[in-house]
């Protein structure tokens, strides 16, 4: 049996992460659950899977939360409790499905521990990516992506010889508004940009989809994970969301994973590699989806993959101020005050007047962040 961490249980990826454990109490133990400040769902994932330590970064909601829940239940508060439940011993694997930069110090603090961390969180490698493979390397941890497109690459590359592939190929839904050009894009509405057509994802993944910012982000996640330079990852529009990304070997071979979208299926994956189970989720009918198309990106109308490539290729800080910048811009879009095209003027901005650090440590980076958000406050 596997002992679980996980750190963000209450958003879109924790709950689904949770639903496998229940289907697979077997195998699946719940150590630990935390939650930013939803401890009414939290309560709830308590009494149904009786985690020995939970975390609640709301310092106030934590101490609600202690009059409602068993004592025998130790409840850690604050943003060092994510480092402390993901770096605490016994434990095999620490999904890590927070929002925002919270993830890099949690996943170097799992991987200095020797636990394997299985990664839903982008911003880890995005503004520290240098940081969390050598701290991976140190230890002899090991990161097994949880998002649908690094699963497949992950998986696509298992028994390959690295030398050997020639390239990655990341596809892309297009998100809400495929095939638009930028003056219809001028005036689209939040509840329009949330509107996925395939994927479940929490508020802010989903309009990175839109704006095709988590596609970018996703081309610097892949440098880091597989060890590849920019130029060897490149970025295709595939609507049916089915196949997830590929492997294309030198050779001429390309390697494609594929299923319905559902991330219960690499959350599976990640959590019983390096083995299989059976999975909840229903098996592609190719005769019911009937083709499978595929399309460039509109780097023109989408600005956002530009932007990111642009950061990815800088290296240092760069990587830092776009992800900072893009959520502030996307929590704007959210509350209505700013348009969707205002997403990528902003991000691009801050990242014109940055001055790069070109190996930063964890304490730059996190001085990178606040200064990014602070300049657009």
């Amino acid at each position: 049996m596997k002992n679980i961490v996980i750190l963000g249980s209450t958003g879109s990826i924790g709950t689904q992460a949770l639903d496998i454990i229940r289907r697979n109490k077997a195998y699946f133990k719940v150590s630990a659950l935390t939650a930013y400040n939803n401890i009414e769902l939290l309560k709830d994932q308590i009494e149904e899977f009786r985690p020995e330590k939970v975390g609640v970064v709301d310092a106030e909601k934590a101490e609600i939360l202690k009059k409602t829940i068993p004592q025998d239940i130790e409840v850690l508060t604050g943003h060092a409790a994510l480092k402390d439940l993901a770096s605490q011993p016994g434990i095999d694997m620490v999904l890590v499905a927070v929002v925002g930069i919270a993830g890099l110090e949690a996943t170097l603090a799992a991987l200095e521990s020797g636990n394997y961390v299985a990664l839903a969180n982008k911003e880890t490698l995005v503004t520290g990516g240098q940081l969390v493979i050598d701290a991976a390397t140190r230890t002899g941890s090991r990161i097994i992506p949880v998002d649908s497109e690094h699963s497949a690459i992950f998986q696509c590359l298992q028994g390959a010889d690295r030398q050997d592939v020639s390239k990655i190929i990341l596809t892309a839904s297009g998100g809400p508004f495929r095939g638009l050009k930028r003056d219809r894009l001028e005036n689209v509405r939040p509840e329009d940009a949330l509107n996925h057509p395939n994927w479940s994802m929490g508020k802010k993944v989903t309009i990175d989809s839109a704006t095709l910012m988590n596609k970018g982000l996703e081309i610097i996640e892949a440098k880091w994970l597989f060890d590849l330079s920019i130029d060897q990852i490149q970025v295709i529009v595939h609507p049916q969301s089915i196949i997830h990304s590929m492997v294309e070997f030198k050779d001429g071979s390309v390697l494609a994973q594929l299923g319905m979208p559902d991330m219960r299926i690499p959350i599976l994956y990640a959590f019983s590699y390096p083995r299989r189970m059976k999975s909840p989720v229903q098996a592609v009918d190719f005769t019911r989806i009937g083709r499978l198309t595929f399309e460039e990106p509109d780097m023109e109308s989408f600005p956002c993959l530009t932007l990111a490539i642009r950061a990815a290729k800088i290296g240092g800080t760069m990587p830092v101020v776009l992800n900072a910048a893009n959520e502030i811009a996307v929590e704007r879009f959210i509350n209505g005050d700013i348009k969707f095209m205002d997403i990528p003027d902003i991000v691009e901005k801050a990242m014109d007047t940055h001055q790069v650090i070109p190996r930063p440590s964890l304490a730059d980076i996190l001085q990178v962040d606040k200064e990014t958000r602070e300049l657009l406050s």
